[in-house]
């Protein structure tokens, strides 16, 4: 029993720490024949610590979107972050300087690099993001890629950006592959650029239903710095490479429509490792922003 009296003793510290920002929260202890259940709850979170027969058992539940769930912060403009304020999806981040700028690396375990003889290549969910209310805007940031010393065969120094991140992890995103960009292979310099919606609407589906729609070419290599710049507005993005007044990319049919709003993120695929800086968010757009091009 000495073990639950520490996990009381730390459940009320979380008690003492968390019920100025969660007037609900609560504790309780349920005593049993076979042994005792501590429970810590916040709205639609909850943490049971559970001693049966020596056995300690703990059960989390609603906490994957415990960061989101925070108050939003305003976006009159954002360009300040700690390495904290990134909820990090299945990636790692560190302080580190690239090409001679203080930048932020990111990169995924190896193990996790997908393997095309076992299952279907797709885009998967490796990020790190932040909880902010996004709606529409702009996000812009300088990012990098090298391929790590692993990478596998198919690996083309994926990196994007990622927005509208909701509680049920659904998102909009564009993304590079900078080195089919470099390729002597015109089918693959035509898919430098990406767009894709998780979870429905993957690249390979989105090739496959409407080829040639949500891809283009864009000069762009790995071992460089690329500026990236992402305005929203309605069901309309809009993708702008290196300072370029012209956009790279245009989608006009953003895949979880109008009114979806959240997070904004930095996002990898198997075998890269990404730089970023300068990660600017705003809900200002340019004026000449339409809402849809025909």
């Amino acid at each position: 029993m000495m073990l639950i009296r520490n996990i009381s003793f730390l459940m009320h510290n979380l008690y003492q720490s968390l019920s100025p920002q969660y007037p609900s929260v609560k504790i309780s202890n349920y005593p049993y024949l076979w042994g005792m259940e501590i429970s810590f709850s916040i709205p639609n979170h909850k943490v049971r610590f559970i001693m049966k027969n020596n056995l300690l058992l703990v059960l989390m539940t609603g906490f994957s979107s415990l960061v989101a769930a925070q108050p939003a912060e305003p976006l009159a403009l954002q360009k300040s972050f700690l390495l904290s304020d990134f909820v990090r999806a299945g990636v790692s981040l560190k302080h580190e300087d690239y090409l001679g700028k203080k930048a932020i690396k990111m990169q995924m375990p190896s193990e996790k690099f997908q393997d095309p003889a076992k299952e279907v290549l797709t885009d998967r969910t490796f990020m790190a993001w932040l909880p902010v209310d996004f709606h529409n805007g702009t996000i812009e940031a300088d990012i990098a890629s090298t391929l790590a010393h692993d990478a596998p065969a198919y690996a083309r120094g994926f990196l994007g950006l990622s927005f509208r991140i909701d509680k049920k992890e659904r998102f909009e995103n564009i993304y590079l592959r900078p080195t089919n960009s470099q390729a002597d292979d015109q089918v693959r310099r035509n898919h430098s650029v990406q767009y894709f919606a998780y979870p429905d609407y993957t690249f390979e589906r989105l090739r496959k239903e409407t080829p040639e729609k949500y891809e283009t070419y864009a000069d762009i290599a790995t071992g460089r710095w690329i500026h990236m710049k992402i305005t929203v507005s309605g069901q309309q993005a809009r993708l702008y490479l290196d300072h370029s007044p012209k956009p790279a990319l245009i989608v006009n049919d953003l895949k979880l429509g109008s009114e979806a709003r959240g997070g904004v993120g930095v996002w990898i695929e198997s075998g890269t490792i990404a730089y970023f800086k300068d990660l600017k968010i705003s809900s200002e757009l340019p004026d000449a922003h339409p809402q849809k091009v025909e």
